[in-house]
């Protein structure tokens, strides 16, 4: 039998084939799917999980005219193998190459970027009005599931979506929640019976008819019609929120999977329907399926085995560290609580529940509730450490102003992937957080430029009881240092002399201290002496070191991982109301440009960035020959 996969390039290829080769057409893409990731590295689990959801819903919807948005979108690999991506799909994750996540200026398949949580259904109610308003009837589907529906966002818009009565189809992709009781030969045949069109004319006679009788017998039959659909597939949530509810269904059986979805796209429903899919994470892979995070995301793996390529460093990555360093202080404090948004191995707060599971609570992706839980925690006196990746926090910004920050209370917040994370891109580079923390009263933010640094940036913040604090820190391992006791802490606010030099000074913020030295022997080498100073702390500045080093030296440049409005930003401002400028001080930022900048490996994008020890060395310079340069521009407008 020939391999029917490689006949499809885009959607319009796969409706040519019959529905009983879709059974045939699943398997390859899911053997084409390993193969791939097992190159390239990235989220497996979930795009195994949703292979027959995949060719289903491009089998009988017409995309790209139909909109699909999948959420989170990791798992959106098979999707790009047949939406005219296959030939680059290889390139996964790569500089240069196709994301790892749905991009609008990526493909017209991809009609929304997601990367972050739970955004689909509030994304896709918005195509559907415009839809409507432009009297255009295609249809919108929206795929939510792995975790996404545990975040508030999906409530609001269904909310919304129901009060609308909006065309909208909801793919609940049900895989990893107790929220649906197993699919079984009678559920299946409800779950066809209550699409077909059989059962949306009788729904629609069934309310004309209770209209025109009494009160009372409305009120039966409307309980008549809910015990219909709900006595096996459990939707009353969905119902009360405005939606049809569909299932639920399995989610590997690609032919009860079509006739399902033909039924609903050839319905005259006009209003949100939601339809209840069950799939298993991992499917059809045994080391996934085998595996607790059901190889949620791989590095390079070998298929045969399922062994994964990993790290051979003995140094610990930062991650380890902070939990290792946080459950030695929860040994000796028994109000230090970690708390987590559906990240407990990316942030490490899985060790800590190893050891103290009364003590750890992982709220979901809720990073809005995982805040102000926090919040509250910390008003009866506990200690809890919001463990939550910078570009994640983001989506918690209002909680951080105004129920911690604008109160006072002590939340200690593990900012982990700070800076640029590499394979993941954009969408979960840690870019932001220094500026949108170090913007607010009652805030310690410090960052970590090593892994000692950052043991004694934990061992600082649990003492900090009377406002909060964050210390960030990147992804990957440290350097190799020595770490210190977990009682060696900082003085709030003071920064350290790292080398003294002459004229140039070095203010490093975060983990560019290693290239801010390699710069300073380059420069060394032609007769340039720095300066180097780790600042750790962007809120408070040690104002005094500042001053001092601003005084002494003819060039002041300072360098962080973080975009405008950070910690340069706030040095800037620091020396000029106390009018350093006026002395003819040379002072430079070097933050990360003003755009987002594409995934590659960390080291190139970095050297994109222009934070990387070349770029350093010629800013230093560059400002050195700041004067000569004006000097000759003079003469040169003098002479002509």
């Amino acid at each position: 039998m020939g391999r029917l996969i490689k006949q499809i390039n885009f959607p319009s290829d796969l409706r040519k084939f019959k529905k009983d080769d879709l059974k045939q057409i699943s398997d390859e893409l899911r053997d084409e799917l390993i193969d791939v990731v097992s190159e390239t590295g990235g989220h497996l689990g979930a795009g195994l999980g949703v292979v027959e959801l995949t060719i289903a819903l491009h089998y009988v919807f017409d995309t790209p005219k139909d909109k699909l948005v999948w959420d989170v979108s990791h798992q959106c690999y098979p999707h790009k193998i047949i939406t005219g991506r296959r030939n680059r799909i290889k390139t996964l994750r790569k500089g240069g190459g196709l994301s790892g996540f749905t991009k609008r200026t990526e493909s017209e398949y991809d009609p929304f970027g997601a990367a972050h949580s739970s955004t689909s259904i509030s994304s896709t109610l918005g195509m559907a009005v415009a839809k409507k308003l432009s009297n255009n009837h295609n249809n919108v589907i929206a795929v939510i599931g792995d975790g996404a529906m545990s975040a508030g966002m999906a409530y609001e818009a269904m909310n919304n979506a129901g009060a609308l009565k909006s065309k909208l189809i909801v793919v609940l992709n049900d895989n990893d929640m107790s929220i649906a009781r197993p699919v079984g030969a009678m559920s299946k045949y409800l779950a066809k019976l209550l699409s077909g069109k059989l059962y949306f004319s009788f729904r629609e006679t069934l309310k004309m008819l209770i209209s025109s009788f009494s009160k009372r017998f409305s009120q039966k039959a409307g309980k008549a019609e809910d015990l219909l659909r709900n006595i096996v597939t459990g939707g009353t949530l969905f119902s009360e929120l405005g939606f049809y509810y569909v299932g639920p269904i399995d989610g590997h059986d690609v032919d009860n999977l079509v006739q399902i979805f033909e039924n609903v796209k050839n319905s005259n429903h006009q209003g949100p329907v939601l339809i209840h899919v069950r799939t298993q994470k991992g499917k059809g892979y045994k080391p996934a399926e085998d595996s607790g995070d059901k190889y949620h995301g791989v590095s390079k793996f070998n298929i045969s085995t399922g062994e994964q390529t990993k790290s051979k460093s003995n140094i610990p990555s930062y991650t380890k560290v902070f939990a290792e360093t946080l459950i030695k202080h929860a040994e000796q404090d028994t109000k230090i609580i970690g708390i987590t948004g559906a990240m407990p191995s990316g942030t490490g707060i899985n060790l800590f529940e190893k050891k103290f599971p009364d003590r750890t609570f992982d709220v979901g992706i809720a990073e809005q509730h995982a805040v102000t839980f926090a919040a509250g925690l910390a008003t009866e006196g506990y200690k809890p450490y919001t463990a939550i990746y910078s570009t994640f926090l983001q989506r918690a910004y209002d909680q951080v102003v105004h129920d911690v920050a604008l109160q006072s209370l002590p939340v200690r917040f593990a900012i982990d992937r700070a800076g640029l994370v590499g394979a993941d891109g954009p969408t979960h580079a840690g870019s932001f957080d220094i500026t949108y923390l170090s913007t607010l009263p009652n805030f310690v933010v410090m960052a970590a430029s090593d892994e000692s640094e950052l043991v004694k940036m934990i061992n600082t913040s649990v003492n900090i009881n009377d406002r909060p604090s964050a210390f960030r820190y990147p992804r990957g391992n440290g350097i190799g240092v020595e770490l210190p006791s977990i009682n060696e802490t900082l003085e709030i606010g003071k920064g350290r002399v790292i080398k003294e030099g002459e004229k140039v000074a070095l203010l490093n913020f975060g983990t560019r201290l290693e290239e801010c030295k390699k710069a300073s022997d380059q420069l060394l080498k032609k007769g340039i002496n720095c300066t180097i100073i780790d600042a750790r702390f962007a809120k408070p500045l040690d104002e005094k070191l500042i001053i001092e080093v601003a005084s002494n030296h003819e060039v002041l440049i300072t360098i962080e991982e973080g975009s405008i409005g950070g910690f340069g930003s706030h040095v800037m401002q620091f020396l000029s109301d106390r009018g350093i400028f006026d002395r003819g001080l040379k002072f430079r930022s070097m933050i990360l440009p003003d755009l987002f900048i594409d995934q590659d490996t960390p080291e190139k994008m970095y050297e994109f960035a222009g934070l990387d020890f070349k770029s350093i060395a010629n800013k230093v310079e560059e400002t050195l020959n700041s004067n000569i340069i004006l000097a000759k521009n003079k003469i040169n407008k003098i002479s002509n």
